[in-house]
């Protein structure tokens, strides 16, 4: 039997999974498959350093199956994440996904340049706001309350660490998330020369985190754990 959709921790056997997510939404929220001659690109600028580096924030929604459709992950220190993405990250996937020469050319080549400027995530402005976080599902898992509960759980885990406030950026055409992100109480920051981006940032406590933070989630999941193993 099937069971309802869920979110639960990130598991390494979901890294197919997570990128899948990565590329079917990377497109102002639509599939970048026919964007990018290797698919790999968006999920390693923006999902799998995530997991790798910081897994104990990483969360999916799990379709009943075991199948990852959707996910959260962030880091809780902008500035640590960006030292690590150079230090450890960036050296996985420098083989793959080498640095352009000169100017970008093309998109694949703009994008890929973004790889070798970790440092681009930190701005004086979002320093209140010292997490970061990207949050995406496929498309027949959105607008059914899924997204606030994977955001439940980003920021419960946050508040737990002690961390106060968290950000994210998103192309300002975007509007539906930009929709969904107003709702749960994200407000703009205000950053000199955005460019296509809108800033936005919350604190980490606050409306979505109790039923997800405490002991009551860990409960639930210790409880599918057991079940999925008995």
């Amino acid at each position: 039997m099937t069971r309802p959709a869920y979110v639960r921790p990130y598991r390494p056997a979901d890294q197919e999974a997570l990128a899948d997510v990565c590329v079917r939404t990377a497109d102002n929220g639509g599939d970048s498959s026919h964007l990018y001659p290797d698919p790999g690109l968006m999920p390693a600028l923006f999902a799998e350093p995530y997991a790798h580096l910081e897994p104990e924030l990483a969360f999916v929604l799990d379709d009943g199956t075991g199948r990852a459709v959707g996910y959260v992950l962030g880091t809780a220190d902008t500035r640590a994440f960006v030292d690590a993405f150079r230090e450890v990250w960036l050296p996985r996937v420098t083989d793959r996904f080498p640095e352009p020469a000169g100017e970008p050319g093309t998109l694949t080549e703009a994008m890929t340049a973004l790889l070798y400027r970790p440092e681009r995530m930190i701005l004086p402005e979002l320093h209140g706001h010292p997490a970061h976080l990207h949050i995406d599902l496929l498309p027949p898992w959105q607008r059914k309350g899924h997204g606030r509960e994977l955001m439940g759980a980003f920021l419960g885990a946050l508040h737990d660490k002690g961390v106060r406030a968290v950000h994210l950026s998103m192309l300002t055409a975007n509007t539906p998330a930009r929709a969904f992100y107003d709702r749960l109480g994200f407000r703009v920051i205000d950053v000199p020369d955005p460019g296509p981006l809108t800033y936005l940032g919350r604190p980490t406590a606050g409306v979505g985190t109790e039923s997800w933070a405490g002991s009551g989630w860990r409960a639930r999941e210790r409880a599918r754990t057991a079940g999925s193993e008995g």
